[in-house]
């Protein structure tokens, strides 16, 4: 007989993801981001010290799949609570995760004056250009032309205005250390957009100041597409408008 060679393990799930059934859409990349964090946490070893925000929309089921000590928001105000919990816990990790509809709109003015501050926190920012748990209303981020249930015929910007490019924004922003737009529409992209992540984390770690990694996310079932679909579009069209990469990368130390 043949011996065979030993099984050698090649993956295994992250141990601060939770075991349990997801709620998200069919297609929606919702998951793969918590999936991205919770392997940056155990590759860190900080779970026991890490604190995340969940807020409103689809976002805030992350306290059910991400095993770390969690508190929950009110619409917008993330960025607040992290500012406080830090603050009072300089030696916890403290991030968020927040929506599009979240963070750059009610949210706008805590997530703007958080960066301005330059608090220690991570901020991880989900792009789907919609309002995905309310109906699929037009968000901040919609695309120009792009048809949600309150803008049946398409965004108009002479009359909604243009998408708000929030790393572009964020960039400008002294307090800001490390600004980076990546995407979750296949596994290139995917391990770049892992990286940031573990780099946002990392930076807090060390004592840099505020760090956003915004990340492009499908969400197939409000934008009226298949699964498949839905990642092409966000390769063709969201892309062109949210261009990818490192907008801000300042090893500053405090």
């Amino acid at each position: 007989m043949i011996a065979q060679a030993p099984e050698q393990l090649v993956y295994e799930r992250p141990h601060t993801l939770s075991l349990c059934h997801t709620h998200y859409c069919p297609g929606c990349t919702h998951g793969v981001a918590h999936r991205l964090i919770a392997e940056v946490i155990d590759e860190l070893g900080i779970r026991e010290n890490t604190i995340g925000i969940a807020p409103v929309g689809c976002a805030v089921f992350a306290y059910n799949y991400l095993e770390c000590d969690f508190a929950v928001a009110a619409h917008g105000r993330a960025p607040a609570m992290a500012t406080g919990l830090k603050r009072v816990s300089p030696d916890k990790v403290v991030f968020t995760n927040q929506g599009d509809g979240d963070l750059a709109s009610i949210g706008i003015a805590e997530i703007i004056h958080t960066a301005v501050r330059g608090e220690h926190i991570t901020v991880i920012f989900i792009n789907n250009a919609i309002y995905g748990m309310t109906g699929g209303q037009m968000a901040p981020t919609s695309l120009v032309g792009m048809k949600t249930t309150s803008s049946p015929l398409g965004r108009d910007a002479s009359t909604t205005g243009h998408p708000l490019k929030t790393c572009e924004l964020i960039s400008q922003i002294d307090g800001a250390a490390y600004v980076v737009r990546r995407s979750l529409h296949n596994p290139a992209e995917i391990r770049k957009a892992k990286k940031a992540i573990r780099q946002a984390f990392v930076n807090q770690i060390n004592g840099v100041g505020f760090s956003l990694v915004e990340l492009l996310s499908s969400c197939p079932t409000n934008w009226g597409m298949t699964p498949h679909d839905a990642l092409q579009w966000i390769e063709t069209e969201m892309a062109r408008v949210f261009p990818l990469g490192e907008y801000k990368n300042v090893q500053r130390h405090s």
